[in-house]
């Protein structure tokens, strides 16, 4: 007699694959799992989100425009230590203009001048990028340094009267505002000439040789010079300041320092052409005789 099941047993085993063809069967669902997975990833994975553009110029960019006595006072240094090949100067207009998105994405306040290193660093403050080239290249060319802590520090001390008292007002000689303000800060300059007519060393700013702080006066002295006695009838920026108009005949001699001054004077003749005086209503409000515009 056969017992229940006994002939099923065979035909049950006959049925199963070998181990071998188990081990073929799974690598050939591993493989179509596989095949589908990569299927998915490839439909599911998202594209790679480009990386933000980075300004990264092959040498550094300074930004400014010839006509800026606060990008001067940089130039100059470049000028001064010959590293002209270091460094473009470009236009903020190039990047749009100050009040463009690409520019206050580097400089917030969009201000010039701006320095934009090789790395992307964007450097702005005349002041900052002075220290910064001073400091990096302190030994190339002259140090722009004067000799003595004394004397350095007579130097930082008129370059700091300048961007503290001088700097902030001296839109007065060419922007369009009321003509008591105006009045107000042109004799507020006047006061702080006499400051610095106190200060000179001689012949420059800080003794025998030209620094850092001339370079941060004479730009606006550019200013000075052209506009006050044409635009406002002042006898001369240099009356009854002896020691002043000393130092701009020193300073005027240096060759750096005229490469600089051409620049800006270049500017003004734009300024003039354009009728600039003229059309902010500056002329019309010095004609009309009210306030002492001489400053005298």
């Amino acid at each position: 007699m056969r017992t229940v099941g006994q002939g099923a047993v065979p035909r049950l085993a006959a049925a199963l694959p070998s181990p071998s063809g188990l081990a073929q069967a799974r690598r050939r669902s591993s493989n179509r799992w596989g095949h589908r997975l990569l299927q998915t990833a490839a439909v599911a994975a998202p594209a790679e989100a480009e990386a933000p553009t980075q300004l990264q110029p092959a040498k550094s960019v300074l930004y400014d425009t010839p006509i800026s006595n606060n990008g001067a006072r940089v130039r100059f240094i470049i000028y001064k230590k010959g590293l002209d090949g270091e460094f473009d100067i470009k236009s903020p207009k190039e990047l749009g203009g100050l009040s463009s998105s690409e520019y206050r994405a580097l400089n917030p306040q969009a201000k010039m001048p701006m320095l934009v290193l090789p790395d992307g660093t964007p450097l702005p403050e005349s002041q900052v990028i002075e220290s910064y080239l001073l400091d990096k290249y302190s030994a190339v060319g002259p140090s722009l340094l004067p000799a003595t802590p004394e004397l350095r520090a007579k130097a930082a001390l008129a370059a700091r009267l300048h961007d503290l008292y001088i700097a902030p007002i001296q839109g007065c000689m060419y922007k369009k505002m009321g003509a008591e303000q105006r009045a107000e800060q042109l004799h507020k300059i006047s006061f702080q000439l006499d400051v610095l007519e106190g200060l000179v060393e001689g012949p420059f700013l800080a003794g025998p040789e030209i620094s850092f702080g001339d370079g941060a006066l004479f730009p606006t002295f550019v200013f000075f010079t052209h506009i006050l006695p044409s635009k406002f009838g002042w006898p001369g920026v240099f009356e009854g300041r002896p020691k002043l108009e000393a130092w701009w005949a020193a300073v005027s001699a240096d060759p750096e320092a005229q490469r600089v001054i051409k620049e800006m004077q270049e500017g003004l003749k734009g300024w003039e052409s354009a009728k600039r005086w003229d059309n902010l209503g500056i002329t019309q409000q010095v004609s009309d005789g009210s306030f002492n515009w001489s400053c005298s």
